[in-house]
């Protein structure tokens, strides 16, 4: 049941309500001069999303500091989808023994951006990689070594599949595909994004997504946050002629800050606008940069 408060919000701030095929309605800022013109037009890509429950403290005004720390990790996640986009690009192009890649683990170096493809070998003492895209200096795309026999690495690499492994096996079958991040935490724990798979260019599919914080020899869950319960499809739509679309916009019911993939969902955007997130007690705007700002 939607919270009164929220939708008395939403629709005095909006001023907008969209059908969407998930339940609830979906929300999209326009310019002013087109507005009237599109209320009322189907399926645009925003939807009200739910949050698991928030803890006590999470009501309260966020602290600058909090909110930049959500920047951060968004912002991080975001370079870590684009390099794992740029890296497997660049590694398809080869062709490797068939079953010698089953994940793929990125993390920033001082040369830049490595996502190294490969398995888990069968003692899980290592990881065994077939591929290593390395980030070209111009940034401008990745070169590809193949390793054969694989190499064994028993750094990152082995401790990020085993860590990935734990919260896939925590999250259990869930019906939709999903691709997995891991990042360092600042506490030498491992952060580990579990996000909608992105599998068809004309939608964008984000939400239903969770965030671990796991120990940093990848086996134990320190944590685990649900970031949306509801999984947003968002397939493009033919805008009326003149209308601009100037901002997305959606809720979260049931949490009260945004959330690290929020951020991604701003910096991965094409074409960039910025997003507007509404809570219960709050309002934030994130910035096309990925910073966010409370609303008053």
């Amino acid at each position: 049941m939607i919270r009164k408060e929220l939708w008395r919000f939403l629709i005095a701030e909006f001023a907008i309500r969209i059908p969407t095929v998930k339940g609830g309605f979906g929300m999209a800022f326009l310019s002013r001069t087109t507005l009237l013109r599109f209320v009322g037009l189907a399926g645009i890509a925003v939807l009200i999303l739910g949050a698991m429950p928030f803890s006590a403290q999470e009501s309260g005004a966020p602290s600058k500091e909090e909110l930049a720390a959500i920047t951060a990790r968004g912002r991080k996640l975001a370079e870590y989808e684009a390099a794992a986009a740029g890296g497997t690009n660049a590694m398809l192009k080869g062709k490797g023994a068939k079953g010698s890649v089953t994940r793929y683990i990125a993390q920033k170096t001082d040369r830049g951006w490595v996502v190294d493809f490969g398995s888990l070998n069968d003692g899980r003492d290592a990881f065994l990689v077939a591929y290593e895209a390395t980030e070209a200096r111009n940034s401008r795309g990745f070169k590809v070594q193949m390793f054969d026999p694989a190499r064994a690495d028993t750094g990152f690499d082995l401790v990020g599949a085993l860590a990935m492994e734990t919260c896939l096996g925590d999250l259990g079958e869930a019906g939709i595909s999903y691709q997995v991040a891991v990042l360092p935490a600042e506490s030498g724990q491992l952060y580990v994004y579990v996000l909608p798979a992105q599998t068809d260019p004309n939608t964008y599919v984000y939400g239903a997504d969770v965030r671990y914080l796991v120990s940093a020899d990848g086996t134990k869950i320190v944590e685990k946050h649900g970031m949306h319960k509801a999984l947003i499809d968002t397939s493009a739509v033919k805008l009326p002629s003149g209308a601009k679309l100037e901002a997305g916009t959606h809720g979260h019911i049931l949490s009260d800050r945004p959330e690290d993939s929020d951020v991604l969902l701003v910096l991965a955007r094409k074409p960039a606008m910025p997003e507007y997130v509404g809570t219960k007690n709050h309002r934030y705007l994130i910035h096309t940069d990925g910073s966010i700002s409370e609303l008053k």
